[in-house]
């Protein structure tokens, strides 16, 4: 491993390099996955698709899933190995998709079944592998379950798939506990009996329309894995589990203590959560290839994270503790060192990610004086830079690409798209807001559809004569469409298709070696493997470039052969 000090390095003779450019003058073009490789999943490069924003096929205003099969071109150029969808079940949409009525169908705005099964095979045939999202902790209060518990009445098996529960106080009026929502509020609304008396309590630990299922009901559990088995056998590769960490409670139903001790939370990392996980993996096993499990877990317990990562349950989780630090070198090292200490005892690789549909865009986010993510922090008029935070997402784009692992990417990070944070309040639709009275601007900003053509009615998201996109899109992103953006070689995309072009084309960034390289106060410098150097100037001051034979790619142009602030590049140090 390269082991030598930064500062101990002389700058090399390159002379100002324009932005991004690849100066090694042979990049082998990224080779397909083979359908075969066990281990694909370990270093994939996987694509977030928020379906409703993607790409509209039919003129309707909304994505769909034609709109994704004609774009399937523009993912494989930009070398992604897997897509992801969140939810295109059958849904009344009450939480973007969240709240499923139907795992076994497509809602209609996104197409059918039929349409999926090609959209499957059509990517397959360009080597991009399908994941899926299933959301097995709760499902849409429309569905056929929850509407025959609610007609079948307290004590019938019916309601025992879920947590119904009869009120506290003289007359039940008081919810059977206290927890706080993930949305913020209550977790209890209370049913009305067909007399239209007041029924009992149901447990959802997200919006009303979204109760929760009882994991310790057999029912529960076998027909998540028939599920499973319908997706894999329509030849899906993956699936990504939604709040992984939730599915089982406490059945006493007990208050929230202060300081619970691991695995002693009422409703979240329960320890029985790993034998469901071993199940799913007996599923996913038995079907050729690897078929991979990825859980949205958010723990801050390193050790209780891992557990779900051994042999016999999960593949991979997702790394949201490293999305959501700040542009600081010293929190992003000790995210860095701390997720690759999590995973090393399980030989997992881990995941690297800056945003999703649920998280403030890093365009924006970094160009905060607070350019961390939490949800309770999110407001609207929180003043941005929006300049200094595209250099920052650039320079964390080569970082992150960089790392050992799995790297996901967001739909439309890769084009350098703002938060928008100006929508109409009467077109706001996320839940997240209205729970907050207001106060949260929610997550629609991050959801607003994808701009194509920048001279094109609604930036080209539809066909001609379509109607106007779902949300509205703003005037400035003209010039961030994807036609602009493929004829300007200082782009983000261009960024993002070279940096995955190379990613693909090095050895070195597909096993686990890293090794950091000691470096000045506010830079981050890593090499992965003999050849490889990523460097990172998070200072505020330009930096000297260690001794390379190449510079494959940086994300800002160096000026007199120094990397300026907020700025990455990566270097071939031998040839």
């Amino acid at each position: 491993m390269l082991q030598t000090s930064l500062t101990e390095m002389s700058p090399s003779v390159d002379e100002d390099v324009p932005s991004f450019v690849n100066t090694a003058t042979a990049v082998v073009d990224a080779v397909n996955p083979s359908s075969d490789d066990p281990d694909w999943w370990r270093s994939a490069v996987i694509y977030q698709i928020y379906i409703r924003s993607f790409a509209d096929g039919d003129g309707d205003g909304t994505g769909d899933i034609a709109g994704v099969r004609s774009r399937l071109g523009y993912l494989r150029d930009l070398g992604v190995d897997a897509i992801w969808f969140t939810p295109w079940y059958a849904s009344p949409l009450a939480d973007g998709g969240y709240d499923v009525s139907d795992y076994r169908a497509i809602h209609p705005a996104f197409g059918d079944l039929e349409q999926a099964e090609a959209l499957i095979r059509d990517a397959l045939a360009l080597g991009i592998r399908t994941i899926i999202d299933v959301v097995p902790n709760h499902i849409s209060d429309q569905h056929p379950w929850f509407q025959e518990a609610l007609a079948a009445g307290p004590g019938s098996p019916e309601r025992e798939r879920f947590w119904f529960r009869d009120g506290l106080g003289p007359n039940g009026d008081e919810m059977p506990n206290h927890w706080i929502s993930n949305f913020q509020g209550d977790t209890w609304t209370r049913t009305t009996n067909p007399d239209g008396s007041a029924g009992q309590w149901y447990l959802h630990l997200f919006t009303p329309e979204q109760p929760d299922l009882n994991w310790n009901h057999p029912g529960v559990r076998a027909e998540h894995e028939d599920v499973l088995r319908f997706w894999f056998d329509r030849g899906v590769a993956g699936v990504r589990i939604d709040s992984a960490a939730l599915l089982v409670k406490d059945a006493a139903l007990p208050e929230l203590s202060e300081n619970p001790g691991p695995g002693e939370h009422p409703n979240t990392d329960r320890d029985e959560l790993h034998e469901i996980y071993r199940s799913w993996r007996g599923v996913a096993d038995s079907y050729p290839g690897t078929r991979m499990l990825v859980g949205e877990i958010w723990l801050p317990d390193i050790e209780r994270f891992a557990k779900y990562l051994r042999r016999d349950e999960l593949h991979t989780a997702f790394n949201f503790d490293f999305m959501a630090r700040p542009w600081d070198a010293e929190k992003l090292r000790e995210s860095i060192d701390a997720t690759l200490a999590a995973h090393a005892p399980v030989n997992a690789p881990s995941t690297w990610v800056l945003s999703n549909h649920d998280v403030t865009r890093p365009v924006t986010r970094y160009g905060r004086d607070d350019s961390s993510f939490a949800f309770a922090s999110k407001r609207f008029g929180t003043p941005v830079d929006l300049e200094l935070g595209e250099r920052r997402a650039r320079a964390a784009a080569l970082l992150t690409a960089a790392l050992p692992g799995a790297l996901y990417i967001y739909q439309g990070d890769e084009l350098g798209l703002p938060e928008v944070e100006d929508l109409p309040l009467d077109q706001l639709q996320d839940p997240m807001h209205f729970r907050s009275n207001g106060v949260d601007p929610g997550r629609d900003g991050c959801r607003v559809p994808l701009p194509w053509s920048g001279s094109a009615p609604g930036l080209g998201f539809g066909p001609e004569g379509a109607a106007a996109p779902w949300l509205p899109q703003p005037a400035s992103w003209q010039k961030l469409a994807v036609e602009e953006q493929e004829a300007d070689q200082s782009s983000m995309l261009r960024l993002y298709r070279e940096a995955l072009r190379i990613r693909t084309a090095s050895p070195e960034l597909h096993g686990p070696e890293f090794a950091w390289i000691a470096s000045p106060d506010g830079v981050l410098s890593f090499s992965r493997g003999d050849r490889f150097v990523s460097v990172t100037n998070l200072s505020s001051a330009p930096i000297d470039l260690p001794d390379h034979a190449k510079i494959l790619i940086s994300s800002a142009g160096l000026v007199s052969g120094r990397l300026p602030p907020d700025s990455s590049a990566w270097l071939q140090t031998q040839q």
